[in-house]
């Protein structure tokens, strides 16, 4: 695909954050507006366990035996593809996950699954000339909805661009979203916000990081707007459990205003469940 269109913001990638903001205008002429309908909180369960792109090893993840490579790694900068894994556990039935080899009870399968997803995400990303296995380079959210397309597990996918369009994608299923990651998000409070230091912005931004929106759980309004300070978004995180409320983050939509510039948030949809 030539890549002259693209807008392409690459970020160091470490172990655990390994997303890049690619933006296509051709699927950005795939935004569901907000046509002014109330917004209400949602919440959207993945099926799966808690996934965990740290400590592979730990887990007896081997990627020499699974992958061919030379020496294992405990660590992938697989975030695009643990944040799609979550959000497919959402939005395909059981039959559906097992029939894509997506296993809803098994946290190590799933994981080789989001790793497989993520090799296929690095090879969509053709902006870039290396690709996973060979080379842990990380991936963007639309490199992934375009492995998941073409594997047939979406029929479509689409962007939000405005905090009333993520809201209204919100309402009818999870999505996915990509930010520059600041070292104040990897400690969250006991509740998993990341953003409670009001001086957040002003740590070191580690990298680029993908999530899967999992709920609107706080819907605020002043005078029939949303207000960013009180309305809350929760996102399934990939760092084991342990992380944040029980592997979940929390952030306010102020925060997504602030980044939104460098945030990407994209919708993979399937036909029969796309209201």
């Amino acid at each position: 695909m030539p890549t002259t269109d693209l807008t392409i913001h690459t970020y160091a990638v470490h172990h655990g954050l390994g997303r890049h903001m690619v933006l296509d205008p051709r699927s950005l002429a795939y935004r569901r507006p907000y046509d002014g309908q109330p917004l209400r909180v949602s919440a959207w369960e993945p099926r799966i366990p808690v996934l965990d792109q740290r400590n592979l090893l730990t887990q007896g993840i081997h990627t020499v035996e699974a992958y061919g490579l030379d020496d294992d790694v405990d660590a992938l900068a697989s975030c695009t593809g643990n944040a799609a894994t979550a959000l497919l556990s959402v939005i395909l039935s059981p039959e559906q996950a097992h029939a894509a080899s997506l296993n809803l009870t098994d946290a190590v399968a799933a994981e080789h699954f989001a790793i497989g997803l993520y090799a296929d995400a690095t090879s969509c990303d053709r902006w870039s000339e290396l690709a996973w296995p060979t080379h842990d380079v990380g991936s963007s959210g639309l490199g992934v909805a375009k492995a998941m397309r073409n594997r047939g597990l979406i029929d479509q996918y689409g962007h939000a661009t405005t905090a009333e369009e993520l809201c209204t994608l919100l309402q009818t299923g999870p999505a996915l979203m990509g930010l520059p990651w600041h070292a104040a998000f990897s400690d969250p409070d006991q509740h998993g916000f990341v953003d409670t230091d009001p001086a957040w912005a002003d740590s070191p931004l580690e990298g680029g990081h993908e999530v899967c929106l999992t709920a609107l759980e706080d819907v605020a309004l002043v005078d029939g707007t949303l207000d960013p300070d009180h309305t809350v978004l929760r996102f399934r995180q990939s760092w084991g459990s342990a992380w944040g409320d029980h592997g979940d983050g929390r952030l306010t939509l102020r925060t997504y205003l602030t980044l939104r510039d460098d945030i990407d948030v994209v919708q993979p949809r399937i036909d029969s469940w796309s209201a």
